[in-house]
């Protein structure tokens, strides 16, 4: 995601979070730590075949624990499997960062989304009260423990093969770009 990119990512997002849409602000503020050797945040965003904007998401990260911040994807694009190529390029970012953890917030009432976390290995750990305002609606916490956990090499966070594997390169002509 570029500084051009905002306003096409604003039209979208406030589509699909129009309660607790992000503001400018804060997307710029995301995008300036993303550049340069301590960047510290990947953001990315799809396009289709039109040039048209049709999803994006970002991932910050500090110490051992990244978290996603927002993963979004157009209505006419639900389903196609671009959700799981943005998500996919959030963890090869954690993998550069070389962090231990994952965490994200998902609103309890999105099961869709649950659903294509937990295929990726991600497990509810607990509940925010309240977190998404105006609307009051909770978030369901979720981590991912990433192989080093488990004894394997530090800082390795793997994509779970069942999830990259059924990923074509390519999702109804669309392109990620960071």
């Amino acid at each position: 995601m570029r500084w051009w990119d905002i306003d096409p990512v604003l039209e979208l997002e406030r589509d699909l979070f129009p309660e607790d849409a992000w503001s400018r602000g804060m997307f710029w503020s995301e995008l300036a730590h993303s550049r340069g050797p301590e960047a510290t945040r990947r953001y990315v965003v799809a396009e289709d075949g039109d040039g048209r904007l049709v999803g994006y998401a970002g991932l910050a990260a500090s110490g051992d624990l990244a978290d996603v911040q927002t993963i979004a994807v157009a209505r006419d694009h639900q389903g196609t499997g671009l959700g799981r190529r943005l998500l996919t390029e959030l963890l090869r970012a954690a993998t550069a960062f070389e962090v231990a953890e994952v965490m994200l917030e998902c609103r309890i009432d999105n099961t869709r989304a649950q659903k294509l976390y937990e295929r990726f290995g991600f497990e509810a750990i607990g509940f925010r009260r309240g977190y998404y305002q105006p609307g009051n609606v909770d978030a369901l916490v979720m981590r991912l423990t990433t192989a080093s956990d488990s004894g394997s090499a530090a800082g390795s966070t793997s994509v779970p093969t069942s999830a990259s594997t059924s990923v074509p390169n390519s999702v109804q002509g669309t392109e990620i770009h960071g």
